[in-house]
């Protein structure tokens, strides 16, 4: 019995790695997609409709049965998306799978939208249609972050470029690279300026030193204030980090104005996104389309993208489809996928937070999958927790040490060793 149980849990345990691995590389691929479902975007407008009449907290158990039914047919469309319907079988066969150990009761399947597990999803959906009805800006630039600044700034000295290479290295020895840091503090304290500034990255981002966001901010500064415009711009951002030791978004907004100035097409699309969200500096969109417009017109793919957007709402600009469509072509010109789609699909326009619904959804979604991957049966726990208690007693009885290496229970769910 004992031999029999222990090659269930394994055969149970490597299913479990291997449906996660899969899941999580269905969800990847969920994530990166953009995807256009004229059906789902109408229900999204009719949802977005009927949440303005919805008074009090706009959450799936608080809302009318007529806004629900919206809500599950949303969810009913979704599952019938390829990536969506592979990834919501898999975790069906895997729950299906595990619940057999401890059930002789066939799991019966549901649709998406009335698995209680994924409750989420139907949530997920209404804050996306709330945020289609307050007008709300996305920006479609989250794989900015590290693209933003340069490996190589002009003008950098040759011992600097040269400490650069050891230091970015990963397959010297630490000894060698920790060495070329040493070489370059002394570097920066002697006034170079790209040292300075490279200072600065290595205390904000480490690995190599120790992060420390003040010491970063006091490099960055020396560079920025010698006139480096790409110091001004990581000096900026640092500023309008959410790291308290440093935070000071008046500091922050002067130094992007000063890196833009500088030449910084970077800088200036962050100003832009600063103006029109209105979190830190008071909302302006005007100033936004003229901050955006000097990044675009650098050639600044991103701003380009909301230049696009914006003429194609009418937001700070006066509506105009032709120039959202000139923008959008300079855009996908350099690779961003965003603006290729609103080209793909410029004889059938909605507003854009309603195209993009279906793609923002699908973010939410590969979280939530990513989430749950783990197989969830709490009564299961229990039996599972009892037989080990068992075996274990049975083991000593029978002369063999307590194992301390019984795998972990978590107490929301299994934690499977090598996952």
């Amino acid at each position: 019995m004992l031999h029999t149980y222990e090659q269930k849990s394994q055969s149970r345990d490597e299913l479990v790695r291997e449906t996660h691995r899969a899941i999580r590389k269905l969800t990847q691929e969920m994530a990166r997609s953009i995807c256009n479902h004229p059906e789902v975007e109408e229900l999204m407008q009719t949802l977005s409709a009927q949440l303005k009449t919805v008074k009090g907290k706009k959450s799936y158990g608080y809302l009318p049965k007529s806004v629900k039914k919206t809500v599950d047919e949303v969810v009913d469309r979704l599952e019938e998306l390829p990536e969506v319907r592979e990834c919501y079988e898999q975790w069906c066969a895997l729950q299906s799978e595990v619940d057999s150990y401890y059930h002789d009761k066939p799991r019966e399947k549901k649709t998406l939208s009335q698995e209680k597990e994924f409750r989420q999803i139907k949530n997920a959906v209404i804050q996306e249609a709330e945020r289609i009805r307050l007008g709300e800006i996305a920006f479609e630039d989250a794989n900015l972050a590290g693209h933003d600044e340069a490996e190589w700034v002009r003008g950098e000295s040759d011992a600097c470029w040269e400490l650069r290479q050891i230091i970015r290295d990963e397959y010297l020895s630490l000894a060698d690279r920790d060495g070329a840091v040493e070489e370059l503090e002394w570097l920066a304290e002697r006034g170079d300026t790209h040292a300075q500034y490279l200072m600065g990255q290595l205390y904000r981002d480490g690995p190599l030193l120790i992060p420390d966001s003040q010491k970063a901010k006091d490099w960055f500064t020396q560079a920025a204030e010698h006139g480096l415009p790409e110091a001004q711009y990581a000096l900026g951002k640092l500023f309008l980090s959410a790291d308290m030791e440093v935070r000071d978004p008046d500091e922050g907004i002067r130094w992007l104005k000063q890196a833009a100035e500088s030449g910084s097409h970077f800088a200036a699309y962050r100003l832009g996104k600063e103006y029109l969200t209105g979190e830190v500096v008071a909302k302006d969109t005007i100033k936004a389309v003229e901050w955006f417009s000097q990044s675009a017109e650098a050639g600044n793919q991103y701003a380009q993208y909301m230049l696009g957007k914006l003429y194609l709402t009418g937001q700070g600009v006066t509506h105009d489809q032709t120039r959202a469509m000139a923008w959008f072509s300079r855009s996908a010109a350099q690779g961003n996928q965003y603006a290729q789609f609103f080209l793909e699909r410029q004889n059938d326009l909605r507003p854009p937070s309603v195209m993009l619904a279906v793609t923002q959804l699908l973010y939410h979604m590969s979280r939530i999958f990513q989430d749950h991957s783990l197989p969830q049966s709490s009564t299961g726990l229990q039996v599972d927790s009892k037989l080990r208690r068992k075996i274990q007693a049975k083991k000593i009885a029978m002369g063999h040490k307590p194992d301390d290496h019984e795998e972990a229970q978590s107490q929301g769910g299994m934690v499977m060793g090598g996952i």
